[in-house]
């Protein structure tokens, strides 16, 4: 984009953003970014840049959180890929008015529901998975015919000077912008009216972005986190098991994702071969020391690495380690950690924990552990392993929380109909495949009528024999409304 290396270098005040947001809704009254054609361009874009540039992306990635590979392309490139296909095989589809039934009170009609583009949205992205969570949701926007600013993590700082660069190069910069910086910037852009706020990220700023959001009535959508609880119950096969829950664990980015299990609940009684399975699997996957190992993700930054030791350091819990613990500030890795029976009144279990620690809570009976799970805020994803029918039914209906997945972990995600989302703390509004479309649309409603079938009774003068009419009609039976008509109601 022309100039957006400048505006990276230049003061972005309020102003500033000002003089952006009258530009780009500029763009969006022209009318450009309506048409089937331009929406289907810049999606076309995003594949293309995403295709070219994949190894760049790759190495900025590496960069920003010493992402393996595999996760960088798999996670992030190829999931990203798959969203734009999605988006370029249904836009049509996606569309096209849907046609909807009418009623006796407006016969003869017809109706639709028309999907409108909203206008000029705002989108800050998360800093641990900085490409794929920029990008996702601007695909669901371009689908929808919006304009779009994009403000990615300033944390992520490679991945967000690549961005910058890219988007300028590959798509319309008269209707998308990239804006980087810090909390100055970001602030800046959050004076502004926007049509709607997409943030991924924690509750904290989560606060922040609604607050302002709130003082131009604009809607926001709050993608954020939480204690993602996992539940292992006895009788299923322990080995595949493990191996699930540390690919969504600790195969995301080192824990550093929001949907990784952040705590796990089980049996007294299963808890020691648990942990054992746990520490073996770990071992075949990472190695004897696992900070040698290529496969596993760096934590990000040293403010989040003295976060994660202070937690693994609290009195309460550091002789709770049963597997780990081993950890290298100069290189900001900490290996994969396992902790026994931590207390429940212990920070590692009062916040979401974003890094490579497991604490393991044992129960009696495993049905305590929805108690567990209900007494905290609900979660953006809980999980179970269990062979039994009647606990598996009683986990769906009881345990709140954005997404469930049982015998596996994370895997929701890759789910295109199924909506990707919080409730509660952990975010409002959800996404992924066709509801990214929905989430940045209004939904128009319009019914069409002719002058044919012009009905008296709606009009003054009103009188006894048009409310018992207008009663049937609003009631929608038949039988009553030839009562009304013949006096007999």
């Amino acid at each position: 984009m022309a100039g957006e290396d400048d505006v990276g270098k230049k003061l972005f005040d309020s102003r500033a953003a000002s003089l952006l947001v009258g530009e780009l809704r500029g763009a969006f009254a022209s009318g450009a970014t309506r048409s089937y054609q331009w929406r289907e361009s810049q999606l076309k874009g995003i594949l293309r840049m995403t295709d070219d540039r994949e190894r760049d992306i790759a190495a900025a990635l590496r960069s920003d959180l010493g992402k393996p590979e595999l996760e960088s392309v798999v996670y992030e490139v190829a999931m990203l890929r798959n969203s734009c296909k999605l988006a370029l095989k249904e836009l049509q589809h996606w569309m096209m008015p849907e046609k909807v039934k009418t009623s006796l009170t407006t016969f003869p009609s017809s109706a639709e529901i028309v999907s409108e583009p909203l206008g000029v949205v705002l989108i800050i992205s998360a800093w641990n998975y900085p490409y794929l969570l920029s990008l996702d949701p601007v695909v669901g926007a371009i689908a929808a015919g919006n304009a779009v600013v994009l403000k990615p993590s300033e944390i992520a700082s490679a991945t967000s000077a690549l961005l910058a660069k890219l988007l300028g190069e590959y798509m319309d910069s008269s209707s998308i912008r990239v804006v980087e910086g810090a909390v100055a910037e970001t602030t800046a852009l959050l004076e502004q009216k926007w049509d709607k706020i997409f943030y991924t990220g924690n509750g904290r700023v989560g606060q922040i972005v609604m607050a302002a959001a709130a003082k131009h009535l604009t809607p926001v959508v709050l993608e954020l986190g939480g204690k993602a609880p996992v539940v292992v119950d006895s009788g299923v096969n322990l080995q595949i098991a493990c191996r699930r829950i540390i690919a969504g664990k600790w195969g995301c980015n080192n824990g550093q994702a929001c949907v990784s299990s952040d705590y796990m609940i089980t049996t007294k009684d299963l808890a020691p071969k648990l942990v054992d399975a746990l520490k073996n699997e770990l071992e075949m996957f990472y190695g004897k020391n696992p900070l040698e190992s290529k496969d596993l993700s760096r934590i990000v930054n040293s403010n989040h690495f003295t976060r994660l030791t202070k937690l693994l350091d609290e009195d309460k819990v550091s002789n709770k380690v049963v597997y780990g613990g081993e950890r290298d500030p100069t290189k900001l890795q900490i290996a994969p950690t396992i902790l026994l029976d931590v207390p429940r009144d212990s920070l590692i279990m009062k916040e979401e924990i974003f890094g490579p620690l497991l604490p393991i809570l044992t129960v009696d009976k495993l049905e305590e552990s929805f108690a567990i799970i209900n007494s905290g805020p609900k979660p953006l994803a809980a999980y179970i392993f269990t062979n039994d029918k009647k606990l598996k039914e009683h986990f769906v209906k009881n345990v709140s929380a954005g997404g469930l997945v049982v015998n596996d972990t994370t895997v929701h995600l890759a789910v295109h109909t199924l909506p990707f989302g919080g409730v509660g703390e952990s975010g409002m509004g959800a996404y992924h495949g066709k509801f990214s479309f929905d989430v940045f649309s209004h939904k128009k409603a319009v019914v069409y009528r002719s002058f044919m079938g012009d009905a008296m009774i709606r009009y003054p003068p009103y009188t006894d024999g048009k409310l018992r009419l207008m009663r049937a009609l609003l009631g929608g039976s038949i039988l009553g409304i030839l009562r009304a008509i013949f006096g007999r109601s």
